[in-house]
């Protein structure tokens, strides 16, 4: 035990280094970013704001790869100072070293998934709030329980749209409610209609019942026609780009977000991935530990550590690339999305361990 905590604490103390290493550069080069966007319209504390928003989501992003730096720099530290060597002398094996670097890496995964995606989730929020508000954008469309909401006009007038349900991209409306608001926010007309269909600029809506609500009893004038039409300002890409990245919702409120986007007849596959991937976070991990243990858990020979490195990383860099080739797939529908999520880490971890039985020698 003594051991595994000594080892734990060492890997532990890479992880965080290379892992502050990260952060220091990544919000230099973010603030500088922030600064060329919203330089004319946002002050100094409000661009540094958005860095600090927005950080966490691309440090999050990036776990994998300061997993495989930390693995790599914990492993060749052990392999410099011979310490490997004094673990197999004293009859442990090389594979039996690797117990706490990977429950320490487990854990991590878990508490990524279970701590760190929430507060990653609430600043992506925070930070498109933000942004969106420096650019003048508002968010179109939101979810709820009882159907999904719209909003469209322009400084002359505001409609607010309900509907029961919808096609996959939101051009389509089933029992929707049109209720359009005066500049002053006073209420000028309502239309219901059984279904409403987006067109290049208008909604054309049927089986449509209208109450003019400047009117002393609306219901007195309220009038029903097979079908007419509303402008419109909203598009089908808005309406897309208006639920935003899976990332910006916490892991546990993306179930319930499956389940009212498949109710408002939107398709749920890319959260349906986004999810699965979150929950093989820890086996990725440990994935990308165990590559860099294969690659680097020996004893040092010259010249050759820089080819073992950059082995280790160029194989971190094909699973990742292979992980989101499957993604890909999984949010086309090609395969199934667990099998999108987990295939590549399970595959990436068989495949580490064989390396390292085939070159164990204690």
């Amino acid at each position: 035990m003594i051991l595994h905590r000594y080892y734990a604490r060492r890997f532990v103390m890479a992880f965080l280094g290379t892992g502050a290493a990260f952060f220091t550069l990544m919000a230099m080069l973010d603030l500088v970013d922030q600064a060329r966007r919203y330089g004319d319209t946002a002050g100094a504390g409000e661009l540094v704001t958005l860095t600090l928003l927005n950080v966490p989501a691309d440090l999050y992003e990036i776990l994998p790869l300061i997993m495989i730096i930390s693995g790599i720099a914990f492993f060749l530290g052990l392999a410099r100072s011979s310490e490997l060597v004094v673990t197999r002398a004293a009859g442990r094996s090389a594979l039996s070293a690797l117990t706490a670097p990977v429950a320490v890496t487990i854990m991590i995964g878990l508490a990524s998934v279970a701590l760190i995606n929430p507060l990653v989730a609430a600043t992506s929020r925070a930070f498109e709030a933000r942004s969106d508000s420096l650019k003048g954008i508002d968010r179109v469309i939101a979810l709820s329980d009882d159907g999904l909401w719209l909003r469209q006009g322009d400084e002359g007038a505001q409609t607010v749209i309900r509907a029961v349900s919808s096609n996959l991209d939101g051009t389509m409306l089933r029992e929707a409610s049109f209720l359009t608001l005066d500049a002053e926010g006073r209420p000028l007309q309502r239309v219901e209609a059984d279904l409403a269909q987006l067109q290049s600029g208008r909604w054309l809506l049927r089986g449509v019942k209208r109450w003019p609500l400047t009117a002393d009893n609306p219901e007195t004038l309220a009038e029903r026609l097979p079908q007419m039409t509303l402008a419109s300002s909203l598009t089908a890409g808005q309406i897309r780009d208006s639920f935003g990245d899976p990332a910006s919702i916490s892991v546990w409120k993306l179930p319930g977000f499956i389940e009212r986007l498949k109710a408002a007849g939107f398709t749920a596959r890319r959260h349906q991935v986004f999810l699965q991937t979150e929950l093989a976070q820890p086996a990725f991990l440990t994935a990308m530990l165990l590559i860099g243990a294969g690659f680097t858990m020996r004893h040092q020979r010259g010249g050759r550590v820089g080819v073992m490195v950059l082995g280790a990383i160029l194989l971190s860099f094909g699973v990742y690339f292979l992980r989101n080739f499957a993604q890909i797939l999984g949010e086309n529908g090609q395969i199934p999305p667990a099998l999108a999520a987990w295939a590549p880490p399970v595959a990436a971890i068989l495949s580490s361990l064989g390396l390292l039985l085939h070159l164990e020698d204690g």
